[in-house]
């Protein structure tokens, strides 16, 4: 649960950083845009449970003195990359959804293009991406399952040792419990703020 709290913040706010670039006009990112662009195709395009493998096992056998070798950390690290990329397109099709007069009226009252994004844009933008947020996160909350590759208990595997050793299979329906007692509140917080934004509009 700690693992997921961590990188579900870092996975929030790399992820908008990463989409507001990729989304920037400025000429002079286009470099920074380029990189943020292969950032994404490269981290989607690798199956999470290898990118845990690699960085997991990868990053302490290069032996480099100031790299991290926790093996949580490096978990947290390698979740953190491949789930950043999947949030950053999210919030990028939420960007590019935003109609630019938006823009224009924003900067018509004075605003800088920064503040435009920050107070116009941006909190549109998160509202109409929320429920494929949720669902990236509630895939985030179950690959957190792929830890146990580095030799980190969690629950899925606890309960697999357990199982295999008892030949009880209740441990399993615990896991799995576990896993809901997490998802469900996340669904019904956001219908419930879904329907009150509804109800106020």
């Amino acid at each position: 649960m700690k693992l997921f709290l961590i990188v579900e913040v870092i996975v929030l706010v790399l992820g908008l950083l990463v989409a507001v670039v990729r989304t920037s006009k400025v000429p002079a990112l286009f470099p920074i845009r380029m990189l943020a662009a292969v950032y994404c195709d490269f981290f989607r395009g690798i199956p999470v449970i290898l990118l845990v493998y690699l960085v997991g096992f990868g990053v302490p056998a290069l032996n480099l003195s100031g790299l991290p070798t926790d093996p949580l950390v490096l978990a947290g690290i390698a979740l953190s990359l491949a789930y950043s990329s999947y949030v950053a397109e999210v919030y990028r099709a939420g960007i590019a959804s935003i109609h630019p007069s938006q823009t224009d009226a924003g900067l018509a009252t004075g605003l800088t293009r920064i503040q435009t994004l920050r107070f116009v844009v941006i909190p549109q933008a998160v509202r109409r991406v929320r429920p494929p947020l949720l669902n990236d996160f509630i895939s985030l909350q179950k690959d957190v399952a792929l830890v146990s590759v580095l030799g980190i208990a969690e629950a899925f595997q606890t309960a697999q040792i357990i199982t295999l050793s008892t030949f009880n299979y209740t441990p399993l329906i615990a896991a799995a419990l576990l896993y809901l007692a997490v998802t469900f509140p996340m669904a019904r917080i956001l219908d419930h703020i879904t329907a009150r934004e509804q109800i106020n509009s």
